[in-house]
């Protein structure tokens, strides 16, 4: 049996509190992600300022994603040994500086640092934020809690390139990092004011090492992070392989595009909506399937659409890819919290392992998606990997995910906390 944990310190309810907390959650989570998107429609003025090719200019993007990954694996479990506070503000102290390191860059390689230890750090709120939620949260509403966090955070996201684009020409590209450097600072002094610790206390020690031994020999615990990795993976293929059939294979602009992937990502921020709407009146694994049966209908719709050839029109593909989407995110949100909430004294640690397995992966998906789009004539191989990755999201609940005893950890807290109200 796991070590028993009391309630965490500091959890007002109360409406006030309630939307302090959710803002802090908000700006943890997106400071990484948006200080990502930010810097892209500056990537041919990086190129052409330090006389570089652009592929060279591109690394600011892909090793601020190898930093986001590797700060997944590294502050969880250390946000389980420390405390969420701590690795919090060290973090975005890490962030702060590195993002003053890239104003002061006088080279491409300095600021492609720069830019690593600046996702190191900023993205220690993606990974802790979703053990605050765990920490705060009963099981039921954690689901909702992450739905309501990514969407108020995707509309800022689906900004930052706008943002970003227009501080570039406004200011330069260094007006970028002053912007980020601001933000950055002031959501660190946000969370030393307002938030207070919330990691559970242990009565029983563990150690990294009981940590990961316990969620590594959990069906359930992997049965739900593959679940939410192999989910996230259909934003990463499509992503990586819709330029090349909308472009390449249907003839149209990269402007027209960018309009109809934004309509996925309009689908994706509903779905969340939805997600936390409907959260707190169902378990978790009802949604999970609601969103497996939709994800894997929409899939199915599109391949069709793709052998038939009618997915030669932007409007067939993306409409029924935006009904994948908005299935993906209950999937995605409620597997989260599953995994979380498998040891949740130990949530830093499964946010960090799913975080580092979902970006990792990401990584190796978004090129093959990219061979996919660009490598034939037609969308159906992109449309099989989709389908393909559907299946394999449902067969993790169907194989992994124990029928019985789902939420034997979770019940024996809420016991352990019952008993130690009544004796109080």
């Amino acid at each position: 049996m796991h070590g028993v944990v009391s309630k965490p310190p500091g959890t007002d309810t109360s409406p006030a509190t309630s939307r302090t907390t959710l803002l802090l959650l908000v700006a943890m989570t997106g400071v990484a992600p948006i200080s990502l998107y930010m810097l892209v429609p500056a990537l041919p003025v990086l190129a052409t300022t330090f006389g570089r090719d652009i592929s060279i200019a591109q690394m600011t993007v892909s090793l601020f994603m190898v930093g986001i990954a590797c700060s997944q694996i590294i502050m969880g479990p250390l946000s389980d040994k420390f405390g969420r506070r701590p690795v919090l503000l060290a973090g975005l102290g890490l962030m702060v500086v590195a993002s003053a390191a890239c104003i002061f860059a006088e080279t491409l390689p300095q600021l492609i640092a720069a830019r690593f230890f600046q996702a190191l750090g900023g993205a220690t709120g993606m990974v802790v934020s979703r053990a605050i939620i765990r920490d705060l949260y009963s099981r039921e509403r954690v689901g909702a809690m992450i739905s309501l966090v990514i969407a108020v955070m995707m509309v800022a996201q689906m900004l930052s390139p706008l943002t970003g684009g227009l501080l570039e020409i406004a200011f330069g590209w260094r007006a970028i990092f002053y912007v980020i450097t601001t933000a950055s600072l002031v959501i660190a002094v946000a969370i030393a004011v307002a938030l207070p610790e919330t990691r559970r206390d242990r009565i029983e020690p563990g150690g990294f090492r009981g940590d990961v031994g316990s969620l590594l020999t959990s069906r359930a615990f992997i049965g739900y992070v593959l679940c939410q990795v192999l989910a996230s993976q259909i934003i990463f293929v499509f992503a990586a392989g819709g330029p090349y059939i909308v472009v390449t294979q249907m003839g149209r602009s990269s402007a027209e595009y960018g309009a109809w992937f934004a309509s996925t990502g309009l689908a994706f921020l509903l779905g969340n909506l939805a997600s936390a709407r409907f959260s707190p009146h169902h378990r978790l694994e009802k949604l999970i399937w609601f969103g497996l049966a939709l994800q894997f209908a929409g899939a199915l719709l599109n391949l069709v659409w793709g052998v038939t050839g009618l997915n030669q029109a932007p409007s067939w593909l993306f409409g029924t890819q935006m009904l994948v989407m908005f299935a993906n995110a209950f999937v995605m949100s409620n597997s989260a919290a599953g995994a979380i909430s498998v040891r949740p004294e130990a949530a830093g640690t499964a946010s960090g392992a799913m975080g580092f397995l979902q970006m990792g992966l990401g990584a190796l998906v978004s090129q093959f998606g990219a061979y996919l789009g660009g490598h034939f004539v037609t969308p159906v191989p992109l449309n099989i990997a989709i389908v393909v990755l559907s299946v394999a999201c449902a067969s993790t609940m169907i194989f992994l995910i124990p029928r019985r005893e789902l939420v034997v950890s979770e019940a024996l807290i809420e016991k352990a906390e019952g008993e130690e109200s009544g004796m109080l």
